[in-house]
């Protein structure tokens, strides 16, 4: 059993003022994988005092020299990216071959992405022959990250907040905290300066809480529910701290007429992926009715082919669900369907046949859905599919925005005029068609309950940033 009760304060490991630890459970065998503390107040002021020291030098770094610290980050991850693949796998459950290629690909990916946008990137911009506009790093950011895309969050926060000259305290979830750990001895080994990045240990109502309402943190960045979003911009309020936020989904995924079989089964993969533990996925399958029961009937066969495991085994298969609490949640909303009058299709409450100990769900099809369901309005986080028909583009429309969402939206058909037609009219920060994924550098972020910031490449790195006009820069 790993122990991992330091914090990574000021450029050296620390013990916490006062000790607090707490058990990571394996979700695969639900044994205890590594111990941690949870911080309390003196550990976050501390990590906030040292970012807050070392701002004023670390912002007036030079972009050549910020850009070398980035690419050896670089090297190290990809020298590391096993040891990050086996973390991730062990506390959050993901499958080894996806963890190594999804989950830790997708730091270094983003890594790359922000390294090419920053290369590019222009701080001084002139606005008139006499006034220059400038952008200038914020201040001290707290960056809480979740535990569904461990490397994916932290990256997306931590590289464009440092590379734009703020400095950052990282506070990890606790249910999946040895990424963070291991990504905090990354950048240890690259070589930056002592306090530009700093990781605290905790829990939302510890260290979250302590860090929002913090009086010399300039930003909050956070990912999560949109419950817990709602409540960090309240704390920050007294302060007016910026607050960046990418929060839940409830992803409409409208297949046309036209789309084919291949779309179908590319439907349920999807929805199913990390176990259904991402906030972009598309959990709502809305099909035209003249395909409807071929649908339904593809979708069901690909949920019953789906193979649930340990996440050590090797191949195509899906993982546990993160802890019990998931789980637990996830059961509770299945049965409700039932309850609602769903037509269970594929799965449904309990574990996977041979599957008696770790936090497994049976992939879950409901058909016959309508979009007042709570399994259609409720945003599970696990591999559950809810299929609702319907008849014409203007109502698939409808049914689509008909959330308090707006994360991302998923269009299925060969019509490139259809296609570009719905995708203008989907309040969504993203639409994706025809299962093309988005490119490096992507802005990504939603509307409404989904969130109010953008992270990734050029988008990402501006969030971090203030815009400072300056008058008579040079003479009239």
């Amino acid at each position: 059993m790993a122990k991992n009760t330091q914090f990574y304060i000021n450029g050296a490991w620390v013990d916490p003022a006062v000790a607090n630890t707490f058990d990571v459970i394996n979700p695969s065998d639900e044994e205890v994988c590594a111990t941690i503390s949870l911080g309390g107040q003196a550990d976050t002021d501390a990590a906030v005092a040292a970012a807050k020291a070392a701002f004023p030098s670390w912002s007036q770094t030079s972009k050549a020299d910020r850009l070398a610290l980035l690419k050896k980050l670089l090297e190290v991850y990809k020298s590391r990216a096993e040891e990050m693949a086996q973390a991730m796998s062990m506390e959050m459950g993901a499958p080894i071959d996806m963890s190594r290629a999804n989950q830790t690909g997708a730091g270094s990916w983003h890594l790359e992405g922000f390294i090419k946008a920053f290369e590019g990137f222009e701080f001084d911009r002139d606005y008139t022959a006499t006034e220059k506009t400038l952008l200038e790093p914020i201040g001290v950011c707290a960056l809480i990250t979740p535990w569904n895309w461990p490397m994916n969050q932290i990256v997306l926060k931590a590289v464009p907040a440092i590379a734009t000259g703020c400095t950052v305290v990282l506070k990890p979830s606790e249910i999946a905290p040895l990424s963070g750990l291991l990504f905090a001895e990354f950048m240890h080994e690259a070589g930056f300066p002592a306090g530009v990045f700093n990781m605290v240990n905790g829990d939302g109502v510890g260290v979250g809480s302590q860090l929002s309402v913090h009086p010399d943190v300039d930003m909050v960045s956070f990912t999560g529910s949109s419950r817990a979003g709602i409540l960090i911009s309240k704390a920050a309020a007294d302060t007016l701290k910026r607050v960046s936020l990418e929060l839940g989904g409830k992803g409409a995924n409208i297949l046309f007429a036209d789309a084919g079989e291949k779309a179908m089964t590319y439907s349920a993969d999807r929805c199913f992926r990390n176990t259904g533990q991402s906030c972009n996925a598309p959990t709502r399958l809305l099909v035209e009715r003249s395909i409807y029961d071929q649908a339904v009937e593809v979708v069901a066969q690909r949920a019953k082919d789906t193979h649930v495991g340990p996440a050590s085994d090797e191949g195509k298969h899906i993982g546990p669900v993160v802890s019990e609490a998931q789980f637990d949640k996830i059961q509770g909303l299945i049965q409700v369907g039932i309850d609602e009058g769903a037509k269970l299709v594929a799965g449904g409450t309990g574990r996977p046949d041979g599957l008696n100990r770790g936090y497994y769900v049976k992939p879950t099809v409901f058909a016959d859905v309508n979009n007042q369901m709570e399994i259609a309005r409720t945003e599970i986080f696990g591999p559950v599919l809810a299929v609702i028909p319907f008849d014409t583009e203007e109502e698939a429309i409808e049914i689509a925005n008909d959330t308090p969402y707006g994360l991302t939206n998923y269009i299925q058909t060969p019509d490139d005029e259809k296609r570009r037609r719905v995708a203008r009219q989907l309040r969504s920060g993203m639409v994706e068609t025809n299962g093309q994924g988005f490119a490096q550098g992507s802005p990504f972020g939603g509307y409404k309950q989904s969130g109010n910031g953008r992270e990734g490449g050029l988008y990402g790195l501006e969030e971090f940033l203030e815009v400072k006009a300056v008058s008579g820069w040079t003479k009239a």
